[in-house]
């Protein structure tokens, strides 16, 4: 299956979605969500829990029941298309829970999934990045404090060669120190040309990394922000988020 990166999409655009309608059995989760990301871009999707924020993430990978409306990704309509074959447009998704598995190490956990392109971090690349990783490579899962199952389950979609990143509250439960060190790793992945969407209920965490950012409500976005506009909107995002 030819990779969607290897062609453009329109108007640098990574991901676009349009109308998009979800369901949970018969739960109607999303209910027309419309935002779009460009490449290289990070973006926020905000909201209060339950807003459907994660559904929005699952849903682009398909793993939501029914869907319907538009999801673009660089160009290639991926509405229809099973979520195996999604993956493999190069779209990597880490979710909440993290999914590490508890008996196998910490590197055999990041040689677990498959590789989706060919332009994937090495090992080394990685172990740079997560310098804790490399410490703790043969530690099984279960040892693994909560900072570094995070850190293992964004660098097991690095090493995929993904260059879209569906990142679900990385920040949750973690202590200051290793949040820190995770808005490091979102810049450094930025400035590697990497496209990501976060959901994220600490928009202090979330600010200053994103160039923009989506409220959603009720299964609907209801506010756009850029980072430029921050500032000026403080006021309604306080509104929304009660933050």
């Amino acid at each position: 299956m030819t990779s969607a990166f290897s062609q453009p999409g329109a108007d640098g655009e990574m991901l676009r979605v349009t109308g998009l309608h979800a369901f949970y059995g018969e739960s109607h989760v999303l209910h027309g969500i419309d935002f779009n990301v460009n490449r290289g871009e990070v973006v926020t999707l905000l909201g209060r829990n339950g807003a459907g924020r994660t559904s929005t993430l699952r849903a682009v990978l398909g793993l939501t029941g029914q869907r319907s409306g538009s999801i673009m990704v660089n160009g290639c309509e991926t509405i229809t298309l099973p979520t195996h074959q999604i993956a493999h447009l190069g779209i990597g998704y880490c979710p909440e829970e993290r999914g590490i598995f508890a008996s196998l190490s910490a590197e055999e956990n990041l040689l677990l999934p498959p590789v989706v392109a060919g332009d994937g971090m090495t090992m080394e690349e990685i172990y740079g990045m997560f310098p804790n990783l490399r410490e703790r490579r043969n530690s099984p899962g279960s040892r693994l404090s909560g900072g570094e199952q995070q850190m293992l389950a964004i660098a097991r979609i690095l090493r995929t060669g993904a260059r879209l990143l569906l990142l679900d509250e990385i920040s949750e439960g973690l202590a200051p120190v290793i949040v820190q060190m995770l808005g490091a790793t979102i810049r450094k992945l930025k400035a590697r040309g990497y496209t990501i969407v976060m959901v994220e209920q600490n928009f202090r965490f979330a600010a200053p990394l994103a160039d923009r950012h989506y409220v959603i409500e009720h299964g609907r976005i209801v506010e756009s922000v850029t980072s430029n506009e921050l500032s000026s909107r403080m006021g309604r995002l306080h509104e929304l988020l009660g933050v």
